[in-house]
């Protein structure tokens, strides 16, 4: 059949509504070759964002930082209390996650290095959601509710990713055969790195035909091109290492001394020094090195025939240079903490169960150490209990890192607040454990608690002004910037607010819509003369235009980064939000 042909007869038929042209112009032209079809489900929070945009709400009352926290502890008061300690700046977002993802599209850009999640299984067995309905078994779209949910939310997540950053995605046999197909279409086949199969439980079940003992963790690049594998290493495990021949060098491990392919001219005989046994390379294999080379190593003793003396050649590698170089990791990981151990320890926390199955420490900590740099910024927008969070900062106090974490779940059953929030909490400030003993607290971390509101999307004046009055708290998680300056800089905090933070030396100023808004600019402009900068002054401030603000800072533009609101978090939204047809009005 000739489309070309078909598409213009359906241009040319009277009887049908340009509507009408459209659905069957798309049907032809959009249908996909190879890949997932399903039946787009629309939700509710995705309708809501076609009316209102979100941005996020700071309950102070909740905030937990370290400078606060001396003083809580009536610790010795001294000169430095009252100022920030320089600690990671973590973030807890309650509200749904699309509507949190939206957001972060302004504040987070290409700035996240590590995203794990652990999205509902669609187990039919009350765990995931669709408009307020558990999605059960006999459901006849069950699948496709299920990958439209996820579809949304993960197409924004790969913008949110650096070109270098990874995604890890919990899931167990009902969805990952979709799941794995789905991020193959979002995140590239080329981006895939590896399905990680995890022992999750150890105990058999006897009420099925197979067991179910394992999860799964799909494992994608944004950008492949931009990792190196070298980068991705667990660190060496020291109880392996031993010095059995006191070697100056210190302790080592036996690798085996063949390698895989068969190449003439590292095939050779090797003779036993202690059996005068000869050993030629397994089938297939030939050894490592060249007999020049082995000579060598032999001679440096840095061959070894087994703890007998009397097997095939093995080779020395020492722990100190295995440190420095790590381990690759394998594709099964039946070496960790169950579901089993996340129950306990979640438990020995609140002293009670309070939540179903939370991932464990150890799977989180083993993906962060395999993924993570000390300064790597994690997000995990299915947040759950708050494993993730809590993993973070466990890493931080072994390595000395800065790592900072942003989670997002609902508060559906308190979830939020009494779970996710105060696990993390008592993790900060410390606790006293299931069996009466106290463990101490992560002290230098700072959690700030958000929650999830909503603006107009129309774009009146009115909503305007109301967009950049509320868009504070955003701009402050998008600059790291938290500690207020503006009265002492002598402006009203309705009219235009300054913020600091002290370990970057980067400022931050957002000035909202008053009648007296030229003069606050002038103002403003002064008082960025008197800083000492080191980078330049982040400025957001209510305009219709870019150029009338130019107009203020025409001669100190080096000093400055200018942004106009509302304007960009219009276009940031505009480029994010799932429903363009009908998701927001542009003008």
């Amino acid at each position: 059949m000739d489309k070309t042909k078909l598409l213009d007869k359906i241009q040319h038929l009277k009887d049908l509504t340009e509507e009408e042209k459209k659905i069957l112009t798309d049907a032809l032209t959009k249908q996909k070759k190879y890949g997932l079809v399903w039946e787009d489900k629309p939700e509710d929070v995705e309708q809501k964002l076609a009316k209102e945009l979100p941005i996020f709400i700071e309950d102070k009352s909740k905030a937990i930082l370290a400078k606060k926290l001396n003083a809580l502890k009536g610790e010795q008061q001294n000169l430095q209390e009252d100022k920030p300690q320089n600690a990671p700046n973590h973030i807890l977002i309650e509200g749904d996650n699309l509507h949190a993802l939206t957001a972060l599209s302004f504040t987070h850009k290409e700035k996240i290095d590590v995203i794990y999640i652990d999205p509902p299984y669609n187990t039919g067995n009350k765990d995931f959601k669709y408009n307020d309905h558990f999605v059960d078994k006999e459901d006849q779209y069950r699948h496709s509710k299920w990958l439209a949910f996820m579809q949304k939310r993960l197409k924004i997540a790969k913008t949110l990713l650096k070109d270098s950053g990874v995604i890890f995605i919990s899931i167990d046999d009902n969805e990952n055969a979709q799941l794995k197909i789905l991020c193959d279409e979002i995140f590239g086949e080329e981006n895939f790195v590896s399905d990680i199969i995890w022992q999750s439980r150890k105990s058999v079940s006897n009420d099925t035909f197979v067991s179910l003992n394992h999860n799964y963790t799909l494992f994608y690049g944004k950008n492949i091109s931009f990792l190196n594998k070298n980068d991705f290493r667990l660190p060496v495990s020291k109880e392996k290492f031993n010095n059995p021949d006191n070697d100056p060098r210190g302790a080592w491990i036996a690798d085996p001394f063949d390698a895989p392919n068969i190449r003439p001219n590292l095939t050779y005989i090797i003779k036993n020094p202690n059996t005068n046994e000869e050993f030629l390379p397994p089938k297939g294999r030939c050894w490592r090195t060249t007999e020049e080379e082995y000579l060598k190593l032999l001679k440096d003793n840095r061959i070894v025939f087994g703890k007998s003396g009397k097997t095939k050649p093995q080779l020395k590698r020492f722990l100190s240079f295995a440190k420095d170089k790590g381990t690759t990791p394998i594709s099964i990981w039946n070496d960790l903490e169950t579901t089993t151990n996340g129950t306990q320890q979640l438990e020995n926390i609140f002293g009670l169960k309070k939540f179903t199955n939370p991932k464990p420490l150890g799977l989180l900590n083993r993906i962060l150490k395999l993924s993570s740099q000390k300064d790597s910024l994690i997000l995990d927008f299915f947040a759950g209990s708050g494993t993730t969070l809590h993993a973070v900062m466990e890493l931080n106090k072994e390595d000395g890192g800065k790592r900072s974490c942003i989670l997002v779940t609902n508060n559906e059953n308190n979830i939020c607040e009494e779970v996710t929030y105060e696990r993390n909490k008592r993790v900060i400030e410390g606790y006293t454990n299931k069996k009466g003993e106290i463990v101490s607290g992560l002290r230098e971390n700072n959690l700030r608690y958000y929650r999830c509101g909503f603006v107009g999307s129309e774009k009146t004046e009115a909503n305007r002004r109301l967009l950049t009055a509320r868009s504070t708290e955003l701009l402050q998680i998008k600059e790291d910037c938290y500690e207020e300056l503006t009265e002492g800089a002598g402006f009203s905090a309705s009219a235009c607010r300054i913020f600091y933070n002290v370990f970057s030396d980067k400022y931050m100023g957002v000035v909202y819509y008053s009648r007296d808004m030229y003069s606050v600019l002038e103002a403003l402009r002064d008082y960025i003369l008197t800083l000492k900068l080191s980078g330049a002054f982040h400025l957001y401030a209510f305009s219709p235009e870019s150029d009338s603000l130019l107009d203020f800072f025409e001669d100190i533009q080096d000093k400055l980064v200018l942004v106009p609101l509302p304007e960009a978090i219009y276009n940031a939204y505009i480029k994010t939000i799932p429903d363009p047809k009908g998701g927001f009005k542009t003008p």
